[in-house]
């Protein structure tokens, strides 16, 4: 015989035996079917359960789904708007950088302006530079 619910072909004889020791061989049949019926209403009860418990999940399920979905939206509106804002504010500095310089029409970088503009104190030196308290030049 096969395990049913932990328990080996012995111990299902076993309780047979005892049962019908306690109940008789009149009342066996009688017992059996209530146990059967036991059964198959403790199966409809968890089978009604699981339904129960289906249903209040999947309306939980759903408004979890429709916030997941409302904040996914706003986290794109969110980002798309971030993305016109940076690049708005790019195009602004462009203009501003572009309209502030008088050779706006030129292509040189901001490194070959830096080093052409006389008032940088970056700018190298052509000559020597004389230390005024040793008269040094070096």
């Amino acid at each position: 015989m096969g395990t049913i619910l932990f328990l080996s072909g012995q111990h299902i004889f076993l309780v047979m035996i005892v049962v019908l020791l306690l109940f008789g061989a009149d009342k066996m049949p009688e017992v059996a079917k209530g146990l059967a019926k036991g059964m198959q209403d403790l199966k409809k009860a968890t089978d009604d359960i699981k339904k129960e418990f289906e249903a209040s999940t999947k309306e939980i399920r759903n408004d979890v789904s429709d916030i997941q979905s409302s904040i996914r939206k706003d986290a794109s509106d969110f980002s798309e708007n971030i993305g016109k804002n940076a690049n708005d504010i790019s195009d602004s500095f462009k203009d501003e950088i572009n309209s502030s310089d008088p050779s706006a029409g030129s292509t040189r970088s901001i490194t070959e302006k830096k080093e052409n503009n006389p008032d940088n104190l970056s700018a190298k030196s052509t000559g020597p530079i004389e230390n005024s308290q040793t008269g040094y030049a070096g």
